[in-house]
């Protein structure tokens, strides 16, 4: 077997393994770091073999002139690239003025690079190899059956503590989190980390299997898996994937329909059930359980603030900062890096695309979102391919997440979507004809 060859098989098992893996990442790290220690070591082993594969692949761009001139002509590439400048050179910038620590600045230039450099490695071997897209529609439905599965039983069968047997607890992850500090009221988090990044996970898949389902394939596997994440998208408790749902699969399902008249009797059933919910609230804002599952609080809560106030504070917090710091202070100076500033506060925006603001001013933000466009017009032109679309209605539904919270941070959400992100664009769109001007904005 050739060497290049032998780069290209190589990278794409690695790549299998990350996204087969990354939904349980949380779980098998905890119960491992229970059973050998090492905890951070443990964390870091998809970070090994993206390393592996970013190796593999740069021998496979340098010696294929068809994948250099694809890449060269491509606008979301240079975006990439222009991007990752910033962030080395405001890295660097922020040591050289004591503005971060050297493990925030690392945990900094990984957590905001990590995803897109796993994107583009899955964008070349996807062309190289038609495996990752055979084999992607089962990376999402399969691990998220499982992660289902076990919320479910979090949900019905096993005591609350039950993750406590793996390795759960106060120095790794909590087994299980709560509305307003309430017990009464208890959030799962299946196999992930939390559960916010649980319920942002779970717009994946499932708005893949809407998408599936409206394409007829498979009915009544999509519908129980439909029902089974759905009841586990609640119990997580996370508002914002909540919103994020509704907003994906209400464009998997518009997008997915071919008829007019169909779509246009959805809407108004939408509409109609959007004030009955909202009449609903505000009708029942006094009722306790209303309070803290819609609200996160309730009237004589003994929580000094709410999750909302929290929220709120920070949002405003950072649009301050950002004003009066246009360039920003450098990767590690915002978000879950920011904690290792020793001798600086962390600041936490609650807002994915502040945190970026933060820490590479305007200039790397606009970058950012550039990026995101591109990305998303990407699999707009592809939407006739199921994972496209998915993937496209998800990241609606995440956008909605990112600005909330920053999901993005999250390593099994991030890895995930970024990485079949890469795979779905591979392929070339059916829809488009694509000329030499239009190929300079997609790939």
């Amino acid at each position: 077997m050739k060497i290049k060859e032998l780069a290209i098989k190589t990278s794409a098992t690695l790549i299998l393994i990350i996204i087969a893996l990354v939904p349980f990442h949380a779980f098998l790290t905890v119960w491992g770091n229970s059973l050998i220690g090492h905890y951070t070591l443990l964390r870091l082993w998809k970070e090994y073999l993206l390393a592996i594969c970013f190796i593999l692949t740069l021998y496979i761009f340098f010696t294929d002139k068809k994948i250099r001139e694809i890449f060269y002509y491509s606008r979301l590439v240079q975006l990439i690239i222009v991007f990752f400048v910033i962030e080395l050179a405001w890295g660097v910038i922020a040591k050289d003025h004591h503005n971060v620590s050297t493990k925030a600045l690392f945990y900094g230039w990984l957590s905001d690079t990590r995803y897109l450099i796993f994107f583009l490695i899955t964008l070349i071997i996807a062309k190289k190899v038609s495996l990752l897209k055979n084999k992607s529609i089962k990376l999402v439905l399969w691990p998220a059956t499982v992660v289902i599965l076990f919320g479910l039983l979090e949900v019905f069968v096993l005591p609350r503590n039950f993750l406590t047997h793996f390795g759960y607890g106060p120095h790794t992850i909590m087994p299980y989190q709560t509305i307003n500090s309430n017990k009464h009221y208890v959030r799962i988090l299946s196999t992930l980390r939390g559960s916010d990044p649980l319920g942002a996970y779970l717009l994946i898949p499932l708005s893949l299997a809407a998408v599936l389902l409206i394409r007829k394939r498979k009915v009544w596997q999509n519908i129980i898996f439909l029902i089974g994440g759905a009841i586990v998208m609640f119990f997580s408790f996370s508002r914002s994937a909540w919103l994020g749902l509704a907003v994906a699969l209400a464009l998997s399902v518009y997008w997915g329909l071919k008829s007019k008249v169909i779509k246009k009797r959805l809407l108004y059933i939408a509409v109609v059930l959007a004030v009955v919910l909202v009449g609903g609230f505000i009708a029942e804002r006094n009722n306790t359980r209303i309070q803290n599952i819609v609200f996160h609080t309730q009237n004589n809560s003994a929580v000094a603030t709410t999750s909302d106030q929290n929220h709120l504070t920070a949002l405003k917090d950072s649009f301050k900062q950002l004003a009066t710091e246009p360039l920003g202070k450098g990767p590690g100076t915002a978000g879950p890096a920011s904690v290792y500033n020793k001798d600086l506060p962390a600041r936490i925006p609650e807002n994915y695309y502040l945190q970026i603001g933060l820490e590479t001013g305007w200039l790397g933000m606009l970058v950012f979102l550039a990026i995101n466009i591109l990305v998303a017009f990407s699999l707009w032109v592809r939407r006739r391919d199921a994972l496209s679309l998915a993937l496209l209605t998800s990241f609606i539904g995440l956008f909605i997440c990112n600005m909330l919270l920053e999901s993005w941070t999250d390593d099994t959400l991030s890895y995930l979507w970024w990485g079949l992100a890469g795979i779905a664009i591979a392929v070339q769109p059916r829809s488009y004809k694509t000329s030499e001007k239009k190929s300079f904005w997609i790939i």
